[in-house]
């Protein structure tokens, strides 16, 4: 699954992805220079709020 889309935050800087369940992705986010990368699941007992991927 690729997603390769323009996606605005709101002010606050959180975005809203949903993802399939019992899956595990490697996701990637790009501004400005900017990238973060990290592994996601969405198996259960998985968190459902990632707020660590933060860009630096």
């Amino acid at each position: 699954m690729a997603v390769d889309e323009t996606i605005q935050s709101p002010p606050n800087g959180f975005i809203d992805l949903w993802l399939p369940r019992d899956k595990t992705y490697h996701v990637t986010i790009e501004h400005d220079g900017k990238t973060v990368e990290s592994e996601i699941s969405t198996f259960e007992g998985d968190d459902t709020c990632i707020t660590t991927m933060q860009l630096s």
